[in-house]
């Protein structure tokens, strides 16, 4: 249902959905994150959406999203912050966030990336712990990049599968991150191996034609 959405919104707004979607998905839009930047790869690869513009749709989207976050947690007063933590799913993941950002500082702000809802949640809470914007920038516009880069390029691949490998990935997490990441090493790893293997025979071919 939350994909028949997205393209019926793509459908109507073009490339300014990618971008509104994923800003919106900081206030509840039932659209995962995954699903968005992966169906803009997908739409790209197909034809039906120009790469360039897309892809620079989707970046601008989760850049705004996070900035947005942040500047709730560093501007906003004591008052809106105790009344996150009162509410028992927020306050959960606030707790959650801290965590995270307590043990792997800023480097957190890219983990959380990888992890629904949480992404938008530690943004917040280094905002609310008055993490330096300059150092909020250093790790979330690159870590964004590469998040986008990936889901972009997965979607361009899938096609038609985007929509599955999303919600497989949206429901397992780091979990599936970590067998994907697997299965491009072996991939990379069996075409590095072929590649080997050719550049060698051509090299003994060359040793004999020479020999002749």
């Amino acid at each position: 249902m939350a994909y028949d959405l997205l393209l019926e919104i793509i459908e109507r707004v073009g490339y300014a959905a990618l971008f509104f979607v994923l800003c919106l998905g900081l206030i509840g839009l039932p659209i995962p994150n995954e699903t968005v930047v992966m169906t803009g790869g997908a739409l790209s690869a197909s034809g039906v959406l120009s790469p360039v513009p897309a892809y620079i749709m989707t970046f601008l989207g989760i850049c705004s999203a996070m900035s947005f976050s942040y500047s709730i947690g560093r501007f906003s007063g004591y008052k809106l912050n105790s009344w996150f933590r009162s509410k028992k799913n927020i306050g959960r993941f606030i707790e959650r966030a801290e965590e995270l950002s307590g043990k792997f500082g800023g480097y957190a702000i890219s983990i959380s990336l990888c992890l629904p809802f949480l992404r938008h949640v530690t943004p917040y809470v280094v905002g609310v712990n008055n993490m330096k914007y300059g150092r909020f920038a250093m790790f979330a516009y690159p870590s964004a990049l590469v998040w986008t880069s990936i889901y972009f390029y997965l979607g361009s691949v899938v096609g038609d599968k985007a929509r599955e490998l999303a919600d497989l990935i949206y429901q397992y997490g780091m979990w599936a991150i970590v067998l994907l990441g697997l299965v491009a090493v072996i991939v990379l790893a069996f075409k590095y191996n072929q590649y080997r293997n050719k550049h060698r025979d051509q090299q003994e071919h060359g040793d004999i034609d020479s020999s002749l």
